[in-house]
C-alpha cells in the first residue's frame, strides 16, 4: 500500500542526502541537481504533492507562460536603470545634514527635492552637501559596504 503523503513528505525531513538523491531520481527520472538539501526537500515535496493532487491548472500554466513571455521581453535597460531596492513612488527619505532636515519625495522616473525634479539621488545629495556623494548612501538605502 502506498504510504500517504503526509508520511512521504515527514520523511523527507530525516532521510540522508544518498535518500532525497534516491527519491530523486525515482520522482524525476533524472539525476539530482547540486543543490543543497533544503532545496532538494523543498523540489521533492513539491513533486510528491504534485504527483497526488495534481500539478498547476492549464489556465494558470498559461498565465505563467505569458507573464514569463512579457517580462522577458521588456527592455533590459529599463530593468538596469532602475535599482531593484528604488523605493516606491511617493516615498519621502528625509535625512538631516548640518542641523537642517532635507526630504526628497521618491517619483515615477526621477525624484523632488525643493520643487525641482532630479534624475538621482546622487545629485540631491551633491546638491545638499556640495560634494559628491553616493545618494543610495547617503539617504541610507544602502551602506557604504553596498549591502542594503
Amino acid at each position: 500500500m502506498k504510504e500517504t503523503v503526509l508520511s512521504q513528505l515527514t520523511a523527507l525531513k530525516g532521510a540522508s542526502a544518498e535518500a532525497l538523491k534516491l527519491r530523486w531520481r525515482e520522482l524525476f527520472d533524472t539525476e539530482p541537481p547540486a543543490f543543497n538539501r533544503r532545496f532538494l526537500e523543498a523540489r521533492l515535496s513539491f513533486r510528491i504533492q504534485e504527483l497526488a493532487y495534481g500539478g498547476l491548472s492549464r489556465e494558470t500554466r498559461e498565465r505563467l507562460r505569458a507573464m514569463a513571455k512579457q517580462y522577458a521581453t521588456r527592455d533590459a535597460a529599463e530593468r538596469k536603470a532602475r535599482p531593484t531596492q528604488r523605493p516606491v513612488a511617493g516615498t519621502r527619505l528625509i535625512r538631516e545634514w548640518q542641523g537642517v532636515e532635507h526630504c526628497v519625495t521618491v517619483r515615477k522616473d526621477d525624484f523632488e527635492y525643493l520643487g525641482r525634479p532630479y534624475k538621482s539621488l546622487s545629485s540631491v545629495a551633491r546638491e545638499i552637501t556640495g560634494t559628491k556623494w553616493n545618494g543610495w548612501v547617503f539617504f541610507g538605502l544602502k551602506s557604504q559596504s553596498g549591502r542594503v
